[in-house]
């Protein structure tokens, strides 16, 4: 196992080094005596042996080429190898994600956004949110997404699955058709201070551990119980039949080394990659699909594929299938490469058509996010992990000790998501109808589902985790869980290697604006509500903070609604699973009307966003994909 001296490595000893009186250290020896226990607790993982060079997999065929190593095709690859007749390469632009120490922490996942592991995509301007453009990450690492999240495990509402299935007329997506597959991936392990979590419908032998392995704050735990107190009743699992409404602490992918759990480390275990037909090739950009036309009828039969935009482009064939889950970004990005897409925009960048196909880009929908400001009161806050003092540094080092020696958790084991309440903003009790008269469109998929997220973080940040306050903080942080707004991902070249457009268009529909307030408004009440208030400085109104945001008139809540609304990391629905004549891109078995041989499996795929996170609601669908392949390949 190799010594390394990682970016976050690097980055905290620079930061030593700008600390008043950091010389000190330095001159006593203790700084390189720093410096040799931070390498022993920073050993980088052992990296799998993964394919480098693409000259080997051109020269094999294989049955199935999946297209990106992240939330989906890991898990889809893992399990399609099962079946040892079946030859599998999966492709993953990146590198591996549990070999990077930022990943593998629960709390070190926003050091990654300004690396080259992350996809620094930047919105169009926001024209209903101040014409801001807005920083959007998307993985580029085995994992995907899932190895920079924040990790918390709660998979939309069962009515959100009921909802698919009408729309495509297949029962095998209503939830208790669908349900099945939530629970084969899953491996609860059960904790004594959750008993009410029943057992008996959770899964247990799955590839993917969920529990309660995060360190949570106890400022988060009396958030939980402020929520109580203005009406949320306590929901002792977001994940079950009975559904999604309610306040609890958030089950988080951590595992009892209180280690991220990502696709890649669940799925591409080492017996897993010792499988003689499964082929997995990192810093393998895939730059289009291959097709060929028989008897009339279009079939991808392989792909294109380079490490870079000079490199050597190679030709890998498939026998049976390709599959893209390169995620709501690259997926559409790719079939537009490819040729399949709208004709318009294909002969706008020179890109001859394949097959016209209008919907492959559009619909694209995100969670949008509000986030809110307090003080601590008891300056507990996690701020010193940034270190900006001797102390801090000192705090940092005993932490990274506690956690990686010691394997004690601590706050370096907090995935800073730790308690969650969803609700409806038609919520009678949450927001009366003398206060809030306005009757608002009902985007939800049910009567049960929710339209409004709530989560808690110990310690405030703007700029995804770039900046902190200089004072103690806490945060409160309310999303949309199921927008009306979309928007579209567009070509911007027909260089693959050119990030395409995205544009969210954030708040593009008004009543968007009107739910984050009211959501903003119920977070500002339980901020002020026992046991929670009293773990807030509410005599501290300083105006970067919002100790008295809550006396802002309806217009000036809007404003800051447009003026604070970012991503959470979610973007779907831009390959969607609809009819053809709903601007469809892909039937109920995920293949893409129009050309035999292609699917499609990632969030891109989603008919509807999810009312909560993205990622179990992936994990699921690669498993129930896997089954139809399995079945198909065989007959």
């Amino acid at each position: 196992m190799a010594i390394s001296d990682p970016p976050f490595l690097k980055t905290f000893i620079d930061r030593i080094k700008l600390i008043p009186h950091a010389q000190l250290l330095l001159g006593s020896g203790g700084f390189a005596a720093l410096v040799i226990v931070l390498h022993f607790i920073l050993r980088r993982k052992q990296t799998p042996n993964y394919v480098t060079n693409l000259a080997h997999i051109g020269a094999r065929r294989y049955d199935v080429i999946i297209v990106g190593g992240g939330t989906t095709g890991c898990a889809l690859a893992a399990r399609l190898s099962e079946d040892p007749a079946i030859r599998v390469l999966l492709l993953e632009a990146g590198q591996s994600g549990t070999a990077l120490i930022q990943s593998r922490t629960p709390a070190l996942f926003s050091r990654l956004f300004d690396t080259k592991h992350v996809l620094p995509f930047r919105t169009e301007p926001q024209v209903h949110a101040k014409g801001q453009t807005r920083f959007w990450p998307r993985a580029k690492l085995l994992g995907g997404c899932s190895s920079i999240n924040a990790q918390m495990a709660q998979y939309g509402a069962p009515e959100d699955f009921d909802e698919w299935a009408k729309l495509m007329n297949d029962d095998s997506w209503s939830w208790k058709n669908f349900s099945q597959y939530f629970t084969k991936f899953e491996r609860y392990q059960p904790h004594p201070d959750y008993p009410l979590v029943n057992t008996a419908v959770r899964g247990s032998s799955g590839p993917i551990r969920i529990g309660y392995f995060n360190t949570v704050s106890e400022t988060s735990k009396a958030f939980i119980k402020a929520c109580t107190s203005v009406g949320i009743p306590f929901s002792p699992d977001f994940n079950v039949s009975s559904g999604t409404l309610g306040v609890s602490r958030i089950m988080t992918y951590i595992d009892e080394k209180r280690q991220r759990v990502s696709s890649e480390s669940a799925y591409l275990t080492k017996d897993v990659l010792a499988r003689k037909n499964l082929t997995v090739a990192v810093n393998a950009q895939v730059t289009r699909v291959i097709f060929k036309t028989e008897n009339g009828e279009k079939r991808a039969i392989g792909v294109q594929v380079a490490n870079s935009p000079t490199g050597i482009r190679y030709r890998v064939l498939a026998r049976k299938e390709v599959i893209l889950c390169a995620g709501a970004v690259q997926s559409p990005h790719i079939l537009k490469l490819s040729g399949v897409g709208p004709a318009e925009e294909l002969k706008a960048h020179g890109i001859s058509t394949v097959h016209d196909l209008p919907g492959v880009g559009s619909n694209l929908v995100d969670h949008p996010v509000v986030d809110i400001f307090l003080k601590d009161k008891h300056d507990r806050s996690l701020k010193y992990l940034r270190p900006k003092s001797l102390f801090d540094a000192c705090r940092v080092l005993f932490a990274l000790i506690r956690y990686h020696l010691l394997g004690m958790g601590g706050p370096l084991a907090t995935n800073f998501g730790e308690s969650a309440a969803f609700v409806r903003s038609d919520d009678s009790i949450l927001f009366p109808k003398e206060q809030y008269p306005e009757a608002l469109l009902d985007s939800t998929s049910g009567p049960g589902a929710p339209d409004l997220e709530l989560f808690s973080t110990p310690l405030a940040y703007k700029e995804h985790g770039k900046i902190t306050f200089d004072v103690h903080t806490y945060a409160l942080h309310v999303y949309l869980v199921r927008p009306l707004s979309t928007g579209s991902v567009l070509l911007r070249t027909s260089n693959p290697f050119d990030l395409p457009i995205v544009n969210p268009n954030y708040l593009k529909v008004p009543e968007d604006a009107v739910k984050l307030m009211r959501g903003v408004r119920l977070l500002l009440k339980i901020a002020q509500t026992e046991p929670l208030a009293s773990y807030l400085d509410q005599d501290f109104r300083r105006p970067d903070l919002d100790h008295g945001t809550h006396l802002k008139s309806d217009e000036e809540m809007l404003e800051l609604v447009k003026e604070r609304v970012e991503t959470v990391y979610h973007p779907a629905c831009t390959c969607r699973m609809a009819p053809p004549e709903m601007n469809g891109v892909v039937d109920s078995q995920l293949r893409v009307y129009g050309i035999h041989g292609l699917r499609v499996c990632d969030t891109s795929v989603y008919p509807w966003i999810v009312s909560g996170h993205t990622a179990g609601a992936c994990y699921a669908m690669a498993e129930k994909l896997a089954d139809i392949l399995k079945k198909s390949i065989r007959d």
